[in-house]
């Protein structure tokens, strides 16, 4: 004989307890978004993509590496990275997404602190214009200054967002010492000084990362032989518009950055 209450009785246990893993698998969802902010120059923000978000100073980019690596983990990305920002820019206003529930922070800057731009600009100056001073002058303010300006800035970083993981990601170097760009007469010599400024912008920014605990996402050896003038160059050579040349097309950010950071994520 059927008891009807008992089956009754059972059936409303048996959907309670589904309703309540159903809520619960869904709250263990909702708390698996990553909570992703992108800081930094125009390196993080996408400029040499040449396909903005937006028409914005900042030249943000849908094929930028914070924009690739939110899609591919399913990431809630704030995107603060700007075209010419230093790191006094990412103290100020870049930090306000920064919070206890950010679970990821990128951050690629310290170029601009240099007068980067400035100095390869110098270079491509035809003869008898040299741009060794500059290097120089470079190269000291990545030794005696820059080193205290990163610090401040990963300090803050720490402070604003205590429980995220931070990911510092460098330059790839720009120059392979061939001569391919009519227009920019940059000598194999000042290449190879150009190189090695960056290399060591690179090492310093590498050191002062480590002494937080954060990793260090190199990508120089991920453009070798993607370096403007080579047959498959991951970085602009002098572009138009200006502000597209020296930085990382499309596939430097694919498949450079991106798939560097695939070793970190």
């Amino acid at each position: 004989m059927s008891h009807p209450r008992r089956i009754s009785t059972l059936a409303a246990a048996l959907l309670a307890a589904l309703v309540s893993v159903t809520a619960l698998t869904s709250g263990a969802a909702q708390a698996q978004t990553i909570e992703y902010v992108a800081l930094g120059d125009s390196y993080a923000s996408g400029v040499g993509t040449r396909d903005y978000i937006d028409d914005s100073s900042c030249r943000r980019s849908d094929a930028a590496y914070p924009s690739l690596l939110a899609d591919a983990i399913g990431a809630d990305l704030t995107f603060a990275a700007c075209s010419g920002a230093k790191t006094g820019d990412v103290l100020g206003k870049q930090l306000d997404g920064l919070s206890s529930s950010t679970d990821l922070v990128t951050i690629t800057v310290g170029g601009n602190d240099t007068g980067w731009t400035g100095v390869v600009q110098k270079c491509a100056y035809p003869y008898p214009w040299t741009c060794t001073k500059e290097i120089d002058a470079a190269e000291a303010f990545v030794r005696d200054r820059l080193p205290a300006k990163l610090h401040e800035v990963y300090d803050a970083i720490e402070a604003a967002a205590p429980n995220a993981d931070v990911i510092v990601l460098g330059y790839p170097l720009l120059f392979n010492g061939e001569e391919c760009n009519a227009i920019t007469r940059i000598s194999p010599g000042e290449q190879a000084a150009l190189n090695d400024a960056a290399d060591l912008l690179g090492d310093v920014i590498g050191t002062v990362a480590a002494g937080h605990g954060f990793a260090y996402a190199d990508v120089r050896a991920a453009f070798d032989d993607h370096a403007v003038c080579d047959d498959t160059e991951w970085i602009n050579g002098i572009s138009y518009p200006v502000a597209e040349s020296y930085h990382p097309n499309k596939s430097g950010q694919k498949d450079g950055y991106l798939a560097v950071l695939n070793e970190f994520v």
